[in-house]
């Protein structure tokens, strides 16, 4: 019955796109609801069908019809501007029950998995055989005409890497382009600021410094989140001295990202909290998605930022405003980022990637050294200063009682209790 009463909702709304079932209705008067009901619903207790008239369905034809409706719908969703592709994506998953892990994909994902070139293909066989309603959305169109055609291009409605040939690393994947590196973070599952991570940056950034770079982006292999933060469990297996190198290492990552001769770019799509936010701050220029969402959340777990988010935050977006995010710790939009300026620019997420490869490449142009001179000269202040200080804070907090309390709640999933100690 709530089935069929939203068959009915969509029906009234959207006219023919959408079929309302006589037959369920004649299951409903008859009190034959589902499996809540004594009777069943489409399917008796003991599993024998009692839809009315129901001929046996083709069964490839009934999933291609499905796959490509959700798939059309999925799209007019997105060209209204009623949300993100990602956010129809994880609406699907988590609704529905689709779950990539088990290889049932949600409508973008599928398009950019079975190709889009493909998919438009069978919408247009599709609508020769079924009807207006299947016909290749716009968007879709668009893409094919691009070359944008999935994973076999690099690039559908996400992008995904196409590493050099025996680049190094296991979780930052390098892709060159002409003059431009791509560095992909790729640290499932929330791609944290690990020590291995730090390190592998490190490592990538010293081939940058050697093989004539000109421009570097730095973006997220998963297709749902930047990165969500530090490794917090990896404070927790450091001892005190390898802790605070951690953070050091990773202070002088940064900065290198902010003052070396090589233009920096953050393509955030997704969340960027805590050390992901501070990894984004960190680069010259930062292009969001609009379904990205920022935050520098340490202060509920009793502690502080410790790679530069008291510094650059202020920088950006003004003293006031820095100090209410760390203080509360509540996230932010993509949109509120970019009215704040801390982003550069705000980019429907299906634009994302190629708008951060437009920024980079016009970026690569510029004369090397005069780059060089107004990243060292706009970076000059007392900002070694103030991460030194910053530093000193983060050890200071994380080895007091309320710093240890509030990661054992954050591991723990509990609410912290602070002593002040």
């Amino acid at each position: 019955d709530p089935f069929h009463h939203t068959c009915q909702e969509l029906a009234e709304s959207y006219g023919d796109r959408f079929y309302v079932s006589r037959g369920i209705a004649g299951l409903i008067a008859e009190g034959k609801v589902g499996a809540k009901a004594e009777g069943g619903g489409v399917y008796a207790p003991d599993g024998s069908a009692q839809l009315p008239g129901a001929a046996a369905p083709n069964a490839e034809e009934l999933v291609e019809r499905l796959i490509l409706k959700t798939f059309v719908e999925a799209c007019s969703v997105l060209e209204d501007g009623i949300c993100a592709h990602k956010d129809i994506d994880v609406g699907m998953m988590s609704g529905t029950g689709m779950d990539p892990r088990r290889g049932i994909l949600p409508p973008f994902m599928y398009a950019d998995e079975h190709g889009l070139d493909t998919l438009l293909e069978r919408l247009v066989r599709a609508e020769g055989a079924w009807g207006e309603h299947y016909a290749p959305p716009r968007i879709l169109r668009r893409l094919v005409s691009q070359g944008r055609l999935g994973k076999k291009s690099g690039q559908g409605f996400y992008p995904y890497p196409e590493p050099d040939h025996g680049q190094a690393g296991e979780i930052v994947i390098r892709e060159t382009r002409g003059d431009v590196t791509i560095l992909w973070l790729a640290n499932p599952p929330m791609n944290a600021v690990s020590p291995e991570l730090v390190a592998e940056l490190r490592l990538h950034w010293e081939q940058v410094r050697a093989d004539g770079t000109r421009a570097v982006i730095i973006t997220s292999a998963n297709p749902l989140l930047f990165s969500a933060g530090a490794d917090i469990k990896a404070f927790t297996r450091l001892d005190e001295e390898a802790g605070a190198q951690f953070v050091r290492d990773t202070q002088e990552l940064f900065t290198w990202f902010g003052e070396d001769g090589v233009p920096t770019v953050a393509a955030v799509n997704g969340l960027a909290f805590g050390g992901g936010n501070e990894l984004a701050i960190a680069c010259d220029v930062r292009i969001a998605a609009t379904s990205a969402i920022f935050g520098q959340p340490e202060i509920k777990l009793g502690i502080i930022p410790g790679f530069g988010g008291t510094q650059r935050v202020a920088r950006l977006v003004g003293s006031n405003k820095a100090l209410e995010l760390n203080l509360i710790g509540d996230p932010i939009t993509a949109e509120e980022a970019y009215e704040f300026g801390m982003v550069n620019r705000l980019v429907p997420d299906h634009e994302l990637f190629d708008t951060a490869v437009m920024w980079a490449t016009k970026l690569a142009q510029q004369a090397p050294l005069a780059v060089q001179q107004v990243k060292q000269v706009s970076a000059n202040g007392d900002l070694q200063a103030g991460l030194e200080a910053e530093g000193h804070g983060f050890a200071a907090v994380m080895g007091s009682d309320d710093g240890r309390e509030g990661i054992a709640a954050f591991l723990g999933k509990r609410k912290p209790t602070w002593t002040g100690r």
